[in-house]
Parts: C-alpha cells; sequence; structure tokens
C-alpha cells in the first residue's frame, strides 16, 4: 500500500516485493489495494472528524478508459481532510447536490461558509443543499475564486495534483469505481503528512490519531475489530 499509494506502479510495487521474497503477480498487488482500500475507507467514513465550519469544492478532469470524466471533490479548508468525492461524466450538466449531500452525512454537519469556483452545478447545488431563509443558518457561497488572494484555491489545486500525479504513473484509470480513487483519498486524509499541516495527516489535524509506526496496519486492524463487533 504504501509503495503503490506514495508513487511506484504495480509492476515496480511487484518488483518490490521480490526483493524481500514475496513473489506475487501485479494484478495479485491490484486485488489487494481494492480489498484493503475498501476496509479501510468504510471504517475511516465512520469517525465523523470534527472538521471546520469552511469548506472547498473542485473538479478535476481523469482519463477512464480512455474516456474524460470528471472527478469532483469535497475538502475541508482548515484541515485539508478530504470530506468527499464523486465521478461525473461532465462539469457542466453534473448534479453536483450528491456530493454536497454526502459530506453533511459524513461530517453530521453542514458548511457556514462553501468555495468554489464558478460552475453553474455548484451554484444549483448549494441552493438546494445549503441555502436558507434565515441568514444566521445560510451558508455562505463564494464562487469567485481568484489566482491570488484569500479567496485563490491553492489547497485544492495541491490536492488535484495528488490524483494528476497518480494518474500519470497508472496511464488512466480502467474503470469508473476504480479503488485507486478511493486509495488517493484514504492515503490523503490518514497516511500523508503534509507540510502545510506542519508535519500532520488531517485526520491527526482533526483530533483523530491512527496509532503505532505503520499506520496502515493500525487502519487494517481498526477497520477489521470494528466488522468483527458488529458481527458478534
Amino acid at each position: 500500500m504504501q509503495l503503490y499509494f506514495s508513487g511506484e506502479s504495480l509492476r515496480n510495487t511487484q518488483r518490490s516485493l521480490r526483493l524481500i521474497g514475496i513473489d506475487v503477480s501485479y494484478v495479485t498487488v491490484y486485488r489487494w489495494i481494492g480489498k484493503y482500500v475498501t476496509l479501510m475507507q468504510d471504517y475511516v467514513e465512520k469517525l465523523q472528524p470534527p472538521v471546520s465550519d469552511t469548506w472547498r469544492a473542485d473538479e478535476i478532469y481523469v482519463k477512464i478508459k480512455g474516456d474524460m470524466k470528471y472527478v469532483f471533490a469535497l475538502m475541508d479548508d482548515e484541515t485539508r481532510y478530504w470530506i468527499a468525492q464523486e465521478v461525473a461524466d461532465t462539469k457542466y450538466k453534473h448534479d453536483a447536490r450528491s456530493i454536497f449531500r454526502k459530506g453533511k452525512e459524513l461530517t453530521g454537519k453542514k458548511p457556514m461558509k462553501l468555495i468554489t469556483d464558478g460552475l453553474p452545478a455548484y451554484r444549483d447545488a448549494y441552493l438546494k443543499e445549503f441555502w436558507t431563509l434565515k441568514k444566521e443558518t445560510r451558508t455562505e457561497h463564494v464562487n469567485t475564486i481568484k489566482l491570488a488572494g484569500n479567496m485563490q484555491n491553492n489547497k485544492m489545486e495541491r490536492m488535484n495534483g495528488e490524483i494528476r500525479d497518480r494518474e500519470k504513473v497508472m496511464r488512466g484509470l480502467k474503470k469508473r469505481d476504480s479503488p485507486i480513487l478511493k486509495g488517493i483519498q484514504l492515503y490523503h486524509n490518514a497516511i500523508r503528512e503534509h507540510q502545510g499541516l506542519n508535519g500532520k495527516t488531517p485526520l491527526e489535524v482533526c483530533g483523530i490519531k491512527v496509532e503505532g509506526e505503520n499506520k496502515w496496519i493500525t487502519l487494517i486492524q481498526n477497520a477489521t475489530e470494528t466488522i468483527n463487533r458488529r458481527a458478534n
């Protein structure tokens, strides 16, 4: 998991495993990634991190099976916690209400400020999910992103760069529901230490610490224990 999500390809990960006596195919590595990303992401999404009252949304195009698609992402401004994501066929006709709704479900709240670019899909979704008649409960929508100043979107652009870097190694995604996008989100939130967060992960900034030297193993163990408790 660490080799792959820190930048190696499936085949390079396979070669590295072979050096320590684990001889498996790159297809097996991909299956492991799919299995454990799903397990860990389901666990992390139930932690309900205490994010701030300012959220950012943005979209980035990616190639899936050779076709151009868009990944819509929602991120907390203060902790840089990647709250939610979804894949859309188009950016202009996409209904962004679903990602805003998912953000509310996962965090148990709505933002008091939403920062986006001028894409009409965000405005339409904001009016249906966050706008209220009462001014004191109404989310402020800032949709005039600039290259400089307080309303620039550099934080989202840096996160988009993480997706772009992974996509280059993969030469595009193979399917729409690929576990790789969820894995990038998991790596961003719980594993990768961010310089802009003083060497902490977004999950740690939210006050949720993943114990142990190997955070991948800790997350897998915690997720498995949670499933076992529910089964019993």
